[in-house]
């Protein structure tokens, strides 16, 4: 297992951007592809992009394509999100999680990065 942190969030208005983090020891050297998700209370958790171990290839869920981001820096063990044109309903907590190889499966979540959207 290994565990991730995330990093990034903070309060924009409309139309402006944020780059998230989420960086693990490790995390390039295991090859561990990171899920992307966010969380509004009361609601269910999203699913927002997912990017694998070799960077390829990155999907994204329909409300954020072409809006959105994600990369990712071998050397600095550490995925992006590059959120741009962020809108009022991009507000959640956004969370990562690593999957792929078995050093990677079952690794928590980090506690999370909070993104608030104002219009």
């Amino acid at each position: 297992q290994i565990q991730v942190m995330e990093s990034g969030g903070g309060s924009v208005q409309a139309g402006g951007s944020l780059r998230l983090s989420c960086t693990a020891p490790g995390l390039s050297s295991k090859a561990c592809g990171i899920h992307w998700f966010r969380q509004v209370p009361g609601k269910q958790r999203e699913w927002v992009s997912d990017i694998n171990g070799d960077a390829s290839p990155i999907t994204y869920t329909n409300s954020v394509k072409g809006r959105f981001t994600n990369s990712r820096d071998l050397a600095k063990d550490t995925v992006y999100l590059q959120m741009d044109n962020l809108k009022p309903e991009d507000t959640a907590m956004y969370t990562c999680v690593p999957y792929g190889p078995r050093a990677c499966r079952n690794s928590p979540a980090g506690q999370g990065t909070q993104v608030t959207v104002s219009s």
